[in-house]
């Protein structure tokens, strides 16, 4: 029994070291900072769940030696996994904390208009979401009236292949996140969004297209237009809670050991039927986050973008105010 005592100890003490939990949280209120990102400094990362909480295990990352922690509105944070603490605190950004959006309800009469969403069900011409990427979509003024967003409409595509023998589709709940970004003078989205975002559930028994009701958000489209982006934050678990699971995978190959992100359903069809360039792409462990059109610059070998499927057709229903005539 004492022998059995000694082991046990041993082996609780072994999973501390090699695995353990961490939480993210506000340096002034120490308050937990939902969705943080966490970086692994190799163009890899993942994201804290809703309580700031992720888990750390050096069995499953062993190639990483420092984590680099950040969210909007707080300084970046890097510290070295040797000496890592259970409570990470985050500093807020000074300029951040005087910027507030100052944006006057819209009043008087108004109509609903909508954006038809393009989709089709072509799994072949779709985007494959990783936590690695992020897409955002541009949206203007309806008819250049005052207008606000009050529903996103998502083209999915629940993929056959992913059936059981009895022909459903296997049981999945995969956490986005919505967000919103101010236009660039390149036309790009700004590196930062200071607008409210918004997580959401889709799953097996999702409709295509995905209506996403942002109302209470109160998104009002400047003059300039406003960037609408999606976001994978990973698989969850039946109560909709972010599964703290490594999002890729580390392969052998004759040139080393490669990493392949993975993937999470649905997937989401991309269209050849956009006039223009809609679409902006980034990396979120990647390239100082840098946003890029989705062309041939951002990725000469994209299947993708070869064949002409190089905007995601995200819908959109508004509340456009007309003017008196």
């Amino acid at each position: 029994m004492k022998n059995l005592f000694w082991i046990s100890l041993v082996l609780f003490h072994f999973h501390l070291g090699t695995s353990q939990d961490i939480t993210i949280k506000d340096g002034a209120t120490n308050e937990a900072i939902a969705f943080a990102t966490i970086s692994f400094g190799n163009g890899k990362g993942t994201f804290a769940d809703d309580e700031g909480s992720f888990r750390f295990s050096k069995k499953l990352y062993k190639d990483v030696d420092s984590l680099f922690f950040s969210s909007i509105g707080y300084a970046d944070l890097g510290i070295s996994v040797e000496n890592l603490p259970t409570e990470i605190f985050l500093s807020q950004e000074a300029d951040e904390l005087e910027t507030v959006i100052l944006s006057a309800p819209l009043t008087g009469k108004y109509k609903y208009r909508k954006q038809k969403e393009i989709g089709h069900d072509n799994y072949f011409d779709c985007w494959l979401p990783t936590v690695e990427s992020e897409i955002a979509v541009k949206f203007n003024p309806y008819d250049g009236a005052p207008t606000q967003i009050t529903q996103l409409k998502l083209p999915v595509v629940l993929e056959a292949s992913q059936s059981s023998k009895k022909g459903k589709l296997r049981k999945f709940s995969t956490l986005f996140r919505v967000s919103f970004y101010d236009v660039k003078n390149d036309g790009g989205p700004e590196d930062r969004s200071l607008y409210p975002s918004k997580t959401f559930l889709i799953n097996q028994t999702t409709d295509d297209p995905f209506e996403l009701d942002i109302e209470e958000l109160k998104i009002y489209i400047p003059q300039n237009g406003i960037f609408a982006s999606i976001q994978v934050l990973g698989y969850t678990e039946p109560n909709g809670k972010l599964i703290k699971a490594k999002k890729y995978r580390e392969i052998k190959t004759r040139g080393g050991v490669e990493k392949v992100s993975t993937t999470y359903r649905p997937l989401l069809p991309f269209t050849k039927e956009i006039e223009g360039k809609n679409t902006w792409v980034r990396r979120i462990f990647f390239n100082h986050k840098t946003w890029q059109l989705f062309d041939l610059t951002y990725n000469p070998n994209s299947k993708l973008v070869r064949s002409g499927h190089d905007d995601y057709g995200m819908g959109a229903e508004f509340k456009v105010f007309y003017r008196e005539q």
